[in-house]
């Protein structure tokens, strides 16, 4: 009765809507068969080790077995075990048990992963009490469910039941030839769907099959049956995309090798793929996979893996990953490589497949590469081939439609490889091979760009003749003209070509070429034309270019220091000046600040001139003291204005542009800057000379890794210091001004900290101008406001900087000059507010005059009078901040109003409604200047429109009279 009530619930649609009801009725059904089968211990069952401590300990108990305590049941004579078999198969089964393996075997079939599991165990518990031909049928029923029209669920749960069926002991070895190629089979299943994959869970359990192989069978019986499934788990645990896969297959072999006695190299391999190793996919393929490959019977499975799954996976960068892998196996059996696998890649390369032609491409020119490397020399005819696989794929317009652009990248990184393998290719060959790098550098995908300048920078010196003046040269102008190229993706992918094309190349038209890109730097006049990824890379371009022709071509020789003497003049001349301006380019877009792109490399531009104009100057110190015996008079001047080319002024300006940036409100930006000082402070290679108080900035920069300089807490107190050195204080000034000022709350409240502790530790002889830190802070802000005039970028988080200072009493305690500083402050803000829309500049301005207002100091009328004018500004909400300042002032300075009419005053500003109208407004703020004594701004009425406006109106007026005209003629 239960059993018919079970069987109708699993059947309904709630029990198909609910997993968690499917898997209890799973568990009543096999409850129910458990009740309806006696009890028993059938002779057949299979037994590996003892299930007691004492029987595995005692020497009695233990008789019969082999050296590690595996067994099978063998004490029952020939007769008594026939007796016995035939005593179980004349059992009689119960009615219901055939439904109950159906439902159990269906189970293993759901959807869900919960009930798969269920069932698998009760198909263990139940096929315990059966003969052992009704288990075999449930174990043929089971391996039916391995068939390629089953899905993955099918796949997982007959896993499942199969671990379970052997850790019972009921999977016997006369089974395993028929269920070991099944769970094979399993150990690689992957069924694609879509952009995407299914069968990691079916693979999973498969190595949990093979786990539970290792502790049921004993060594004699797990011989065989290891060496075939090892190949297939180091294969998983190597190669897996997930990697609890490749942890769950290591840990299966691990069992196996460690319950089933001495395999071959098995320590060495378990050491090798352990759990840790394998946590990375790439140190799986590129360094676990690697070192097993080296021990016999491994290297064409996997090498069949890679082929036949990964390198045509629908996974993208596991096509990338597989190809090195691929290749990394070359120096086994580089010969099998260059003909077998060879072979059977190039023809894929040209597949339909989007996939299989971008791995194969990939996977060619990576073994193309690893056979060089390995000083095996491919035939001619097998270089023929390989030098025809990119016309193949452009004949094929193989570029074209979905997957174009990883064919680009694919094919890019073939033209690297083949590079610097030397493949022999023919003129026409090479000619079709610089157009398509040419073709992918006007790509407007920037990894395209950046594989094609990979490439050409391995190509050009291999296949292009330098002695070929014309050639070079017709090369080099036709990047130089795409310079200036429309098309920004041109002008992009042409500054870096310049970038990396061999020293030979740019030696006939160097000045040009550094010129060209300096000018290529500066952002553009016209806004449409505007790119900041194109600035970026004539940037790196640009210095690219001074070290290919200074460090790359062997200009430090005491016969060319003088002859390349213009070269480094341009260096200093021109290419800092325009990585100075580089730095100052803050462009923004609906990208945000895209200038940042080009600041950050500007700075390491920077840098590596630095080093190139050092590296000069040493050079030409050592040559002085060499020859200075030989040097006389005007020589030896010139020798030293000759050696002087990184100067102080060049130092200076160089520390104090990447000072500013150090301070700056962007964590990268910060962190960029702080790791560029320190590097150039304390390299040991290249010293960098005439850097103004060294000594003190190695302090405040160490030379120590590790240091975390994106905390603004850290950052800010140690950059801070350098207001104290005259050299750099403006500029790390007008950068700090930016992070007290900005918006983000934590860098603001970071670094106004930072700025206070400074001010307070003021010690004798920190500053060698006279005056106090404070004084000296008050004409460096004055002077940023001058600087940055009409500059909102700055001059807003400069007022909002100098508002929470005055907040902090700032600037409040310098006697006389606190009047010159407020004077200066109030003429600034009066250019500045005159006329700006502005919202954060107008509130700052209102809150400095408040402040300046409630001083002493004898501008303050001209502060109040000011403030007072804003009660009759056209947005409501400046005019009711003004009048809050308004209410402030007249209560802390009594000086302002006469006593007699400050109590009338205060009631005019309370009682006003200054966000309503404005006419009222303006009438009120006439007689606030009236009791303070000021002359009252001329009233515009309302009434008087302009010219213009009238006209507008008498527009607007005709057009309804037209329109109601219109209305009243069609019956309306």
């Amino acid at each position: 009765m239960v059993w018919n009530d079970a069987s109708t619930l699993m059947k309904s649609n709630t029990a198909a809507r609910s997993p968690l009801l499917r898997k209890y009725l799973v568990k009543l059904t096999q409850r129910i068969g458990l009740t309806a089968l006696p009890h028993r211990s059938p002779s057949w069952h299979y037994k590996g080790r003892f299930t007691s401590l004492r029987e595995d300990i005692l020497p009695d108990a233990a008789e019969g077995t082999d050296q590690h305590n595996y067994c099978i049941d063998t004490n029952l004579s020939g007769e008594d075990e026939t007796m016995s078999l035939e005593q179980e198969e004349d059992m009689d089964v119960p009615e219901p048990i055939e439904e109950i393996i159906e439902v159990l075997l269906t189970g293993l079939k759901d959807t869900d992963t919960v009930v798969r599991w269920s069932a698998a165990k009760g198909i263990g518990r139940v096929t315990s009490r059966l003969t052992y031909s009704l288990s075999d049928e449930v174990l043929s029923s089971v391996l039916e469910l391995f068939s390629p029209r089953e899905g993955d669920g099918s796949w997982h749960g007959g896993c499942l039941a199969l671990a379970e069926l052997a850790r019972r002991g009921l999977l016997l070895p006369i089974s395993l030839p028929k269920v070991v190629p099944v769970v094979a089979k399993a150990l690689h299943y992957d069924i694609r769907r879509g952009p995407h994959s299914v069968g990691a869970h079916v693979r999973d359990a498969a190595a949990y099959v093979c786990w539970a192989f290792g502790r049921a069978y004993c060594h004699s019986d797990m011989r065989t049956i290891l060496q075939q499934l090892a190949p297939h788990l180091l294969t998983v645990a190597c190669y897996d995309r997930e990697v609890n896969c490749r942890r769950a297959a290591s840990a299966a072999f691990q069992e196996n090798v460690g319950r089933q006695g001495s395999y071959p190299h098995g320590i060495e391999i378990v050491n090798s793929a352990d759990y840790f190793a394998l946590s990375s996919r790439a140190n799986s393929y590129l360094h676990v996979a690697v070192c097993i490959a080296q021990y016999e019977g491994y290297l064409c499975p996997f090498v069949d893996e890679l082929l036949c799954s990964k390198i045509c996976h629908w996974d993208k960068g596991l096509r990338e990953l597989s190809a090195k892998a691929l290749s990394a196996l070359v120096k086994y059996n580089p010969e099998y490589f260059a003909i077998s696998v060879m072979d059977k890649i190039i023809p894929c390369t040209v597949s339909t497949d989007l996939c299989v032609r971008h791995g194969a491409t990939l996977a060619a020119g990576e073994l193309a590469l690893a056979l060089h490397q390995c000083h095996y020399v491919l035939s001619t005819e097998k270089q023929k081939q390989v030098a025809g696989i990119v016309p193949a794929i452009e004949k094929a317009r193989l570029y074209r439609g979905k997957g174009g652009e990883i064919m680009r990248l694919a094919v890019s990184r073939f033209i690297e490889c083949i590079s610097l393998a030397r493949v022999n290719l023919q003129e026409k060959i090479k000619r079709t091979l610089l157009d398509a790098l040419n073709e992918n550098l006007r790509h407007p995908n920037s990894q395209i760009q950046s594989s094609a300048i990979e490439a050409l920078k391995q190509f050009v010196p291999t296949y292009l003749r330098p002695t070929d003046l014309k050639g070079a040269y017709d090369i080099t102008s036709k990047y130089m003209e795409q310079l200036n190229d429309s098309n920004v993706a041109v002008r992009r992918g042409s500054a870096l070509a310049l970038g990396v094309l061999p020293c030979e190349f740019l030696a006939r038209a160097w000045k040009d070429v550094l010129l060209k890109l300096c000018s290529s730097c500066e952002i553009e006049d016209n806004p449409e034309d505007r790119d900041a990824e194109a600035r970026v890379n004539a940037v790196k371009g640009m210095v690219s270019v001074c070290e290919r022709l200074t460090v790359l071509g062997e200009m430090y020789s005491s016969n060319s220091v003088e002859d390349n003497m213009p070269l480094f003049r341009l260096i200093k001349d021109s290419v800092m000046q325009s990585l100075f301006k580089a730095l100052e380019d803050y462009s923004v877009d609906n990208r945000g600040d895209v200038g940042s792109w080009v600041r950050e490399a500007a700075m390491d531009g920077l840098e590596r001139c630095s080093y190139i104009l050092s590296r000069r100057d040493a050079f030409s110190s050592r040559s002085e003291l060499e020859g200075q015996e030989h040097i006389a008079g005007n020589d030896m001047h010139n020798d030293h204005e000759r050696s002087q080319l990184f100067d102080t002024d060049l130092a200076t300006k160089l520390i104090e542009g990447i000072a500013k940036q150090a301070v700056e409100k962007m964590d990268k930006i910060r962190e960029a800057a702080a790791k560029v000082l320190q590097r150039i402070l304390h390299n040991k290679t290249i010293y960098v000379p005439c850097i103004p108080y060294r000594e003190k900035l190695e302090e405040i920069i160490p030379n120590e890794q590790g240091l975390n300089w994106v905390e603004p807490t850290f950052s800010y107190q140690r950059f801070v210091q350098l207001l104290q050195f005259g050299s750099y204080r403006r500029s790390v000034l007008s950068g700090l001004v930016i992070a007290i000022g900005g918006l983000q709350d934590s860098l603001r409240r970071a670094s106004l900290a930072a700025l206070l502790e400074y001010l307070q530790e003021a010690k004798p002889g920190d500053i060698k101008e006279s005056g106090s830190r404070e004084l000296i802070l008050s004409r460096e802000i004055f002077w940023v406001l001058q600087q940055y005039r009409s500059c909102d970028r700055v001059v807003i988080p400069t007022l909002k900087t100098i508002e929470i200072l005055f907040g902090k009493k700032v600037f409040l305690n310098m006697e006389s000059d606190t009047a010159v500083f407020c004077a200066g402050i109030l003429d600034a803000i009066a250019v500045e507010l005159r006329g700006s829309k502005d919202f954060s500049k107008l509130y700052a301005g209102i809150a400095i005059l408040g402040y300046i207002a409630s001083t002493t100091v004898p501008v303050n009328t001209q502060a109040f009078s000011q403030l007072l004018t804003f009660l009759g500004h056209r947005y409501p909400k400046i005019r009711k901040a003004s009048s809050e300042q308004v209410y402030l002032v007249l209560l802390q300075n009594g000086n302002l109003v006469a006593e007699d009419r400050t109590e009338k005053a205060l009631e005019i500003v309370l009682e006003t409604c200054w966000e309503g109208d404005v006419d009222e407004a303006k009438q009120r703020r006439t007689q606030l200047f009236e009791l303070s004594g000021f002359d009252a701004p001329l009233l515009k009425k309302s009434t008087e429109v302009s010219k213009t406006d009238g006209e507008k109106r008498q527009t607007a007026s005709d057009e309804n009279a037209s329109y109601s005209s219109l209305v009243e003629s069609s019956g309306f």
